[in-house]
């Protein structure tokens, strides 16, 4: 471990790029980020962005072609050996043995990091009880379900007391309790004083997890900031209604004008209308005020503020779920490689 790393920043990376030569692939173009010590940041982007492929580079699997990244201080390719001591990682995919129990896949993974045999079945047995697998502890990992595979993952990725963590989609595959968990699981983490770079498809994630969110698409920075500054990007706050019959709308259109900003939106089809506004609860009162002096029968109406899917939609035109990262080959089964396991 890295004990005399004083910087505030935890992960930093300047201009980092990769191309992989087969289909010339420019995975990362020029990407740069800071993590600060204790916090998280979300990277995110569709499937194809270059997530995987920086997580690679930080966790020293992948060669940067140009630029430079450190974690802990310590730079990912002059000094990978101390990197990979210092780091945990939870891939795409379960990196467990399916035919060791879930105590024996923890155990190993501490004596892989020279840990000693007592302190290691003692961190095995403290893991388990966190992850609530003491019940599966001595069975079979191939008979586990994916969210306990997920959980033991997870907890293998803490064997050695990480101070910086890198979970690539760590919740994919989970139903909504298990996401819910594995949340709780990492906010605990960072309370702790763990640093985390979190990838992610699911925006929501981002929004509940992470301080500070970076947004790649095609290997290029096309965002940065914290979810709240994000959401501001596209604009404040929008105040959309339904009335009970379109010939309504025009009324409705009218009163939008003299309450909110710009133009309203209007869907005839959902006799539906919406217009971006300042003010909240204040300005909600006065359209329904101004509506009922002008005899529109409102059904519905709500103040929405911007969700991350609406930035990501706004800055990538496209939704989050695309195409493969050229990093991560196609494979029949989510096993990974020993060299993937150790790091």
């Amino acid at each position: 471990m890295a004990d005399s790393y004083k910087s505030s920043l935890a992960v930093e990376a300047h201009d980092l790029v990769k191309v992989f030569p087969r289909g010339n692939v420019r995975a990362l173009d020029g990407v740069s980020l800071e993590i600060e010590t204790g916090t998280v940041l979300g990277l995110l982007g569709p499937n194809g962005a270059g997530k995987t492929t920086a997580v690679r580079v930080f966790t020293t699997l992948l060669k940067p072609d140009a630029g430079t990244a450190t974690v802990a201080g310590l730079d990912v390719v002059r000094d990978a050996d101390a990197v990979r001591r210092t780091i945990g990682v939870s891939g795409q995919y379960a990196a467990v043995d399916e035919n060791l129990t879930g105590r024996e896949n923890l155990d190993m993974v501490g004596r892989l990091y020279h840990l000693g045999k007592s302190v290691s079945i003692a961190r095995a047995d403290e893991l388990l009880e966190r992850f609530d697998l003491v019940e599966a502890a001595n069975r079979v990992v191939k008979t586990y379900s994916g969210g306990m595979r997920r959980r033991l993952d997870l907890a293998g990725s803490l064997v050695a007391k990480p101070k910086v963590l890198f979970l690539d989609e760590p919740t994919t595959g989970l139903d909504p309790r298990g996401r819910l968990g594995m949340w709780d699981v990492i906010e605990e983490l960072v309370d702790g004083g763990t640093t985390l770079l979190l990838t992610t498809q699911y925006l929501e994630e981002a929004d509940r997890l992470a301080q500070s969110i970076v947004v790649i698409d095609h290997g290029k920075v096309i965002a940065r900031g914290t979810a709240d500054e994000l959401k501001s990007q596209i604009g404040g706050e929008r105040l959309e209604l339904t009335v009970s019959n379109v010939s309504e709308l025009p009324a409705t259109e009218e009163v939008l004008r003299k309450i909110g900003l710009g133009e309203p939106a209007i869907d005839q089809t959902a006799k539906a209308a919406s217009i971006a506004v300042q003010g909240g609860s204040a300005v909600l009162i006065e359209a329904l005020r101004q509506l009922d002096s002008a005899g529109v029968v409102v059904k519905d109406v709500a103040i929405r503020r911007p969700t991350l899917d609406d930035v990501f939609l706004s800055l990538t035109g496209h939704a989050a779920e695309d195409e493969a990262d050229p990093a991560v080959p196609v494979a029949k089964s989510g096993r990974k490689s020993r060299k993937e396991k150790q790091s």
